[in-house]
């Protein structure tokens, strides 16, 4: 006989919510690879093309991959004064290694460099600022490129659907960053209102996920705001054309993957291939699956296609482009980790801001 109460709900925990997500991005892994990227090239097809290729086109994939890998440590080294070379280039690999194995993806990688950098001596203001600024140049241009490539297939009399969909919510979202970011470093008082609205919006979120509150609110914007404005003065032009250089060297190795494997400039030219490659770091950037694995490999293939790639050289230089991209980065990321300790910089004062 029933006493009349309801049994109490069972909540998710978070060991559940963690399975729940890696059966997710299996699922979404299996169906790209087993299913979606077989429909559109066996890959029997893409092993063919792959075996058309000579030494002359793997010297090019290396070097492009080189030149991408070598641009990763000069936004860091801009934004963070005392940061060599060889620590950048480890920092860099160990935490975007994390940030794609990670299904968190970018915030990940953002703590694993703070706490890599706060580990060898900087202070935690100088880290802070670096990882911040860095990372918003990041956001930034990849919210940049699908506007710029939609202007540049408008000015060659051609349209992408989902380009301008992309491009559209981008451009709504640029405007909210660069206006939130330009109030925040307008006036001390602007960037303590900001900063102490923010902090109460993000602690009503987290407590209806019962999470601590933050530490940091509107005196914590004050401060970013005075160490922003005095690194940005002296060396914004860097940052900016480090963190294009970083981004724009992985978009001319999907353009060697491209012409390694066969597709013409009268298939995909460079713009189309852009606008391609613009449309993807959108999509690689939602936290679906680590690195956006499958999610990229599916939207690059089909904008390749529909701009007029061959199949199977599309899904072939998809595979070649994202296995360029990530598994050098896995392999150096996981050897810097290891070995982090080793890159300790010489003089830097081991100071708290």
């Amino acid at each position: 006989m029933s006493d009349g109460t309801a049994p109490p709900k069972r909540r998710l925990t978070k060991t559940h919510k963690r399975l729940l997500g890696g059966v997710g991005t299996i699922a979404v892994v299996v169906a790209v690879f087993v299913f979606f990227l077989p429909q559109i090239a066996d890959y029997r097809e893409v092993l063919d093309v792959l075996r058309e290729l000579d030494w002359r086109d793997w010297l090019l994939l290396v070097g492009a991959t080189l030149l991408n890998l070598a641009t990763f440590p000069p936004p860091w080294m801009a934004a963070l004064p005392g940061l060599g070379y060889r620590q950048a280039m480890a920092m860099t690999q160990a935490s975007t290694a994390l940030a794609i194995v990670s299904p968190a993806g970018a915030a990940v990688g953002m703590a694993g460099s703070y706490s890599m950098l706060r580990s060898w001596g900087f202070g935690s203001g100088p880290v802070g600022l670096a990882v911040a600024v860095t990372g918003i140049w990041n956001q930034l241009a990849n919210l940049a490129f699908p506007v710029v490539a939609l202007a540049l297939l408008t000015a060659a009399d051609e349209d992408h659907p989902a380009l301008r969909t992309a491009a559209i919510v981008a451009v709504v979202i640029l405007v909210v960053v660069l206006v939130s970011f330009g109030l925040t470093l307008s006036r001390p008082r602007r960037a303590r209102s900001i900063g102490g609205r923010a902090a109460r919006i993000v602690n009503r979120l987290k407590r209806l996920v019962r999470r601590e509150p933050v530490s940091w609110g509107g005196e914590s914007f004050v401060r970013f705001r005075t160490q922003a404005l005095g690194l940005l003065r002296r060396r914004w032009h860097v940052i900016t054309l480090g963190t294009l250089a970083g981004h724009l060297t992985v978009f001319v190795l999907l353009v060697v993957c491209l012409r390694v494997v066969g597709v013409t400039a009268s298939e995909i030219t460079v713009v189309e291939a852009f606008a391609a490659w613009a449309l993807v770091r959108i999509l690689g950037a939602i936290p679906l699956t680590p690195a956006g694995v499958g999610i990229v490999e599916i939207g690059l293939t089909g904008a390749l296609v529909a701009f007029g790639a061959p199949n199977a050289e599309a899904v072939t230089a998809t595979l070649l482009y994202r296995a360029l991209t990530v598994l050098p980065t896995l392999a150096l990321g996981l050897l810097a980790a290891a070995t982090w300790r080793s890159h300790q910089p010489g003089g830097v004062d081991r100071v708290a801001e």
